[in-house]
């Protein structure tokens, strides 16, 4: 009987439809997926438990905040209705939207035409204007501050304002335009053949034809600069600081860190109110986004 049972067993390995070497594989193949899947698990508890510890922060009383007890007892929702109640909260919140929204409008505005001359345009001293636009990348805004506060301030007598900081993006800028002028280059010039032969100008064929087809590069460059003018905290405090009711919500942030005592709870209350719209922006925009950086480097 239990030689039978011996050959029995012998067969249905023989007959087992997964060898040793499948077996073998699969296992293989299942600690690899636990271990990627672990390093990304990692990773993003890397990046999420900061925004986690800033969220509970929030919501902690004065005495809470920053010491061993990570967990709010009770939540202090109230601590965003302190932060809305600040004097000026809101006034830096409209100025925030005032300089990114129209500074972004502005950027987009004035860089995509730029753009298309670098990109299509055959003309002399066409590589020079590229070289130029790549030289101002590189160039530190700090060097030219002074001269530029200047003139602003002294000659134009705009300080206490944030139109220095507005009116100059009307006039582009030199990393939209490159970036844009990437995007550009991805698009064929049979496109813009077939509108001139149907009769259409340069500006109508930018109108109609190359800004519908750079979308996604024109959606890059306006978040990018809706992020760092909505982030900026060297502009305002160079030009507005002499003046609260020109204040933005990253240079007003600081009128919660008092000289003896800071309250943390409201401070990171209002971060999470500050970082709420970039978030959501990204968010919503992130295909968009993704999509025009990663075909600006295409064509060079």
């Amino acid at each position: 009987m239990a030689q039978a049972l011996d050959t029995r067993k012998t067969a249905d390995r023989a007959t087992d439809p997964v060898n040793p070497a499948e077996r073998a594989a699969r296992r293989k193949a299942l600690l690899n997926w636990i271990a990627v899947h672990s390093l990304g698990v990692a990773a993003a508890l890397f990046f999420v438990l900061p925004f986690v510890f800033l969220l509970l922060t929030s919501l902690m009383s004065d005495q809470q905040a920053l010491t061993r007890d990570l967990w709010p007892h009770p939540f202090e929702w109230s601590n965003y209705k302190k932060v809305f109640d600040t004097p000026g909260f809101l006034t830096w919140w409209k100025n925030t939207l005032l300089y990114a929204g129209l500074g972004t409008v502005l950027t987009v505005v004035s860089s995509v035409p730029v753009a298309y001359a670098l990109a299509k345009f055959r003309f002399r001293g066409r590589h020079l204007s590229l070289m130029l636009v790549i030289s101002m990348m590189m160039l530190p805004p700090q060097v030219v501050v002074i001269p530029m506060y200047l003139f602003w301030a002294k000659q134009l007598d705009m300080s206490g304002t944030l139109w220095p900081l507005i009116i100059p993006m009307a006039f582009g800028d030199a990393f939209s335009i490159f970036l844009l002028r990437q995007f550009l280059l991805t698009i064929p010039n049979e496109y813009l053949d077939a509108a001139k032969v149907d009769g259409c100008g340069e500006l109508r064929t930018l109108l109609k034809v190359v800004v519908p087809m750079a979308k996604p590069g024109i959606a890059a460059v306006a978040l990018f600069q809706f992020f760092y003018a909505w982030n900026d905290y060297f502009g305002p405090q160079i030009y507005a600081s002499e003046n609260p009711a020109a204040w933005t919500l990253s240079y007003g942030l600081e009128s919660f860190k008092g000289a003896h005592h800071t309250d943390w709870n409201l401070t990171m209350a209002a971060t999470v109110l500050v970082m709420a719209p970039v978030i959501l922006v990204f968010f919503f925009a992130q295909k968009a986004f993704v999509e025009g950086v990663t075909l600006t480097g295409v064509k060079g």
